[in-house]
């Protein structure tokens, strides 16, 4: 799955924390044609009001010269972007009737409907809910972006300056902690408007430390002087803002993870789901029978193999975790799994791979808090001169119960499946060939939703799962009946047809998840990034459906990786103007041509 940059995906209206991937800026990429750099051009109108409002996003993305700025939680700044927004919009409606370009158009088009989409969000928000926010994880993950080492250090200079600010000790700038209490109580007298889920804002605050401890080892790590006593002030004031929303926030906060319907609606759209809940809960639990039917006969060949006793599809993944690897040997293990599907991808011609190496690590403490579950660390977006994405892998669930194990990834089977979803020919490989290639900054930021990137991580498990030895393909079929079981738990969960306690033992009892990982996944559906995990089947279901047609126009003719090669080529396109790219121009391709 793709980290999700909290800031900025606010002010995208994409998908939550997360992650995007990489685009090149027109003045860093002269090689680039002349139609990405004029649309590029254009994406500098709504990128200074991300910056504006969501400057440590913005510098994460690779925008240069916000490093040190903050987010603005002033009085009316809801108010300031709406308005911000609107002119943005209202210059991209008049640079479009100037536009001759077919492809400059359709940018415009997306970042049009960027910024009225984030409109629409921001009023369903500003009219339905108290304004309560996870800062303490805002200001960690902005310290890990700007402090990463794929940052140039006279960028990473600022970090100083920025902690100056958050803690109000620069002059025009008041503590970030006061601001966000501030925001929430000026609107807590409105009784129609609804707090947190009571687990959900429990969580924020049992995380604070762990972020606080997190923010400070970045320092440490950086090398920068100057920071210390600001470090210490932004502790306290931390403390001070824990013990102030344990006592107001914790109160009001809602006893149900249920959201009004229409910003559940929103979410979905913003996700890139454009099919109706009931929709989606219907086809994704028909398709989960389908893969457990598989599961159950895949898990039998195994057993017969190994002579195991149990047959069963749920013992035999439970064996399989038996055989785990050590936490100081499970980055061999991936790197070599990386190893042997690279040389399966060229063996079996499933797609091109990039020229440079990918890259996998292990989760910090800090981290796994923030995110839980494996996922891409990606470097900026603009201006990138080579700075690769990164598979980061958590090996626990802070939030999870005390004790309990996460055993999910750190078994041989499973490796298979996650590298091929995390690194390659999933997340990383999209990343690292658009960086290669060069797209256009509104094709890869301002496009990005979660169905047209985890839906190609997904499918991408789907193309090798044939390739993968039997205990490869359990390992396969289990991810996927997850992200089935996501796809009708989300919904209902929010619908209020089912409990967090019902969702959270189905995932432990029929897809064998550990408890760390069912807690994560039902954190997500409920509040971390409700409708998010519904995109994972979504997206896979819209590519498998494309590539259906493609084989039916093409009959006798249709070569797969110059499909993938197409599909990848034209960045983070939603699913819409995606199709209408393969049918009109990839189609016609004659046999033995290949997709630009």
């Amino acid at each position: 799955m793709q980290r999700f940059r909290s800031g900025v995906r606010a002010v995208l209206a994409a998908a939550l924390l997360a992650s995007a991937p990489l685009a090149m800026a027109a003045d860093a990429a002269p090689s680039l044609p002349a139609w990405v750099a004029e649309s590029n051009k254009h994406s500098q109108i709504l990128l200074e009001v991300v910056a504006r409002y969501s400057p440590e996003g913005a510098s994460s993305f690779g925008v240069e010269g916000h490093e040190a700025e903050v987010v603005d939680l002033k009085p009316g700044f809801l108010e300031r972007q709406q308005t911000d927004l609107k002119a943005a919009q209202a210059q991209l409606e008049t640079v479009r009737a100037t536009v001759s370009d077919a492809r400059v158009r359709q940018d415009i088009d997306i970042l049009i409907k960027a910024a009225r989409d984030q409109q629409h969000t921001i009023e369903l928000n500003q009219r339905l809910l108290l304004p309560f926010q996870d800062i303490g994880q805002l200001v960690f993950q902005g310290f890990q972006d700007l402090l990463d080492a794929r940052v140039d250090k006279k960028r990473q200079q600022a970090a100083v300056v920025r902690l100056r600010r958050y803690v109000g000790a620069e002059k025009g700038y008041e503590p970030l902690t006061l601001l966000a209490r501030a925001r929430y109580e000026e609107r807590a007298g409105d009784s129609a408007l609804i707090g947190p889920w009571v687990v959900e804002a429990q969580q924020y605050l049992d995380n604070v430390p762990r972020f606080m401890d997190g923010t400070e080892q970045l320092l440490k790590g950086s090398g920068l002087k100057g920071w210390q006593r600001d470090m210490k002030t932004l502790r306290k004031q931390f403390a001070e803002y824990e013990t102030w929303a344990r006592a107001t926030v914790l109160p009001r906060a809602r006893k149900t993870n249920q959201l009004p319907l229409e910003l559940y609606a929103d979410n979905l759209k913003n996700v890139g789901v454009d099919a109706s809940p009931k929709d989606i809960m219907e086809r994704a639990l028909a398709d989960y029978v389908q893969t457990r039917d598989e599961m159950v006969l895949t898990a039998a060949e195994l057993a017969k193999q190994r002579n195991w006793p149990e047959s069963d599809y749920r013992d035999v993944i439970r064996r399989l975790k038996k055989e785990r690897i050590a936490k100081d040997q499970l980055l061999d293990l991936y790197k070599s799994r990386l190893q042997q599907i690279e040389a399966i991808v060229r063996d079996k011609r499933i797609v091109t791979l990039p020229e440079r190496p990918a890259v996998i690590r292990l989760a910090s403490d800090a981290e796994s808090a923030a995110q839980p579950a494996p996922h891409v660390d990606p470097p900026r977006l603009i201006g990138n001169t080579g700075e690769p994405a990164e598979f980061v892998l958590p090996t626990s669930n802070p939030n999870a119960k005390a004790g309990a194990e996460m055993d999910d990834f750190s078994y041989e089977a499973a490796a298979w499946t996650l590298t091929a979803h995390e690194a390659r020919p999933g997340h990383e490989l999209q990343f690292a060939r658009m960086l290669e290639r060069g797209v256009s900054t509104a094709r890869i930021v301002f496009a990005f939703n979660s169905a047209n990137v985890e839906g190609w991580a997904l499918y991408a498990e789907a193309v090798m799962k044939e390739h993968l030895p039997v205990e490869g393909r359990i390992g396969s079929l289990q991810f996927r009946m997850m992200r089935e079981a996501r796809a009708f738990l989300d919904p209902m969960l929010n619908l209020g047809q089912l409990q967090p306690e019902q969702a959270l033992r189905f995932l432990m009892d029929e897809v064998v998840l550990s408890e760390p990982m069912a807690k994560q996944e039902v954190d997500r559906y409920t509040f971390r990034a409700p409708g998010q995990a519904t995109s994972y089947y979504y997206g896979y279901s819209r590519l498998n459906a494309l590539r259906t047609r493609v084989e039916l126009a093409q009959s006798g003719r249709f070569d797969a990786l110059a499909f993938h090669d197409f599909i990848v080529n034209q960045g983070l396109l939603p699913f819409d103007l995606l199709e209408q790219a393969v049918m009109t121009e990839f189609v016609p391709i004659p046999s033995g041509g290949r997709a630009q």
